[in-house]
């Protein structure tokens, strides 16, 4: 059976025509989307698959929702949970499909969701609201927790907070679902950490920062009462030469072998391709370019690791192009495809 890709992608819906979440199917050799259908959501700032592709959970504006991904690729609603906070920034699940983790902006809060057996969300695990204060920059005087993820180990959670400048580390104690502080990783003040990844074979983390628009590479070994990170590379997100004083990094996603790195620029109006060593986990900038649209909130990367999509929030477009690695360069592949305010992309293998 022919492999089949569909692509879901989270927009605002209270202003422009998007509706929240529009479906799209995935032409992996052309590199691009086709839009099929829109699927109501109260501002699906952002989407999210479950490890086995089977359930997709959105950001909205009432806390969180889930639907079912059938075979055809198209989505029906299964449930919506009140997280008892403000409206989410991001999303992730445990590998494990037990928990989905959401981080709030606006409060400060990161939040822990059981999942029932069917995928559908359950009640609050746990809830913990962030404290202190971060410098008196316009964005960054309060908490404003931007990603929340569970180690590669499973046994911490690691919570990133733009707003003070810190990476805290809970324990997660699955007898009682409550987290406990083990440790906090300090960032430089108006560094503004905003998201991090960890490699497949759980070996090391990419943190990212919004303001000093760098990228630090952490070696992760599990400990016994708190994990072990130790920093071993900081490259830039843009380059020797960043082209707006604005600039903003908004997103990281790896390619699905993992070889290679990709970060998005706002206000530089880029996406910036690493080559990864597999066994050091460094990195090695091999360009940086324009993306053919404003505010890249998210990148998408095609299944063939040839092809990315840009989801350009201000510009209201998804942008497409062709990955030529050694040469360095970006090729558009097809023509912009038109969606109000975009915010998150996920593609799901449905079939194949």
């Amino acid at each position: 059976m022919k492999e089949m890709y569909m692509a879901y992608v989270g927009s605002y819906s209270y202003t422009g025509n998007a509706k929240g979440i529009t479906v799209y199917d995935v032409d992996v050799e052309k590199g691009v989307f086709k839009e099929r259908c829109e699927v109501e959501v109260d501002n699906s700032s952002y989407v999210v698959a479950s490890p086995d592709g089977k359930i997709l959970y959105s950001i909205a504006d009432e806390g969180v929702v889930s639907f079912r991904i059938h075979e055809n690729g198209s989505i029906t609603k299964l449930n919506t949970a009140n997280i008892k906070g403000m409206r989410g920034c991001q999303l992730s699940v445990d590998p494990d499909g037990k928990y989905l983790f959401v981080a709030g902006y606006h409060d400060g809060k990161a939040t822990v969701m059981n999942l029932n057996s069917d995928g559908s969300i359950g009640s609050i695990a746990a809830g913990i609201y962030h404290k202190g204060l971060g410098s008196v920059a316009e964005r960054m005087f309060r908490p404003h927790v931007s990603c929340v993820r569970m180690t590669p180990d499973k046994k911490f959670v690691m919570v990133a907070d733009l707003g003070v400048d810190q990476v805290k580390v809970y324990r997660i104690n699955e007898n009682d679902d409550t987290l406990m502080l083990v440790d906090t990783l300090p960032c430089d003040l108006e560094s503004a950490p905003r998201h991090f990844i960890f490699s497949k074979d759980g070996r090391y983390m990419y943190l990212m920062y919004e303001v000093k628009n760098v990228i630090d590479v952490y070696t992760y070994e599990t400990g016994k009462r708190a994990p072990k990170l130790e920093k071993i590379q900081t490259i830039s997100t843009t380059g020797e030469k960043r082209l707006s004083q604005l600039t903003a990094a908004c997103a990281i996603r790896f390619s699905s072998d993992e070889k290679h790195l990709f970060c998005s620029n706002a206000g530089d109006d880029t996406v910036s391709i690493y080559k990864r060593d597999e066994e050091t986990g460094l990195l090695e900038l091999i360009c940086c370019l324009p993306i053919s649209g404003e505010y890249p909130k998210d990148i998408a990367i095609f299944p063939d690791d040839q092809h990315i999509a840009s989801l350009n929030h201000e510009t209201g477009s998804i942008t497409f192009f062709h990955i030529d690695y050694e040469k360095g360069l970006l090729v558009g592949s097809a023509n912009p495809v038109r969606v109000d305010e975009p915010n998150c992309c996920a593609i799901v293998k449905v079939r194949g």
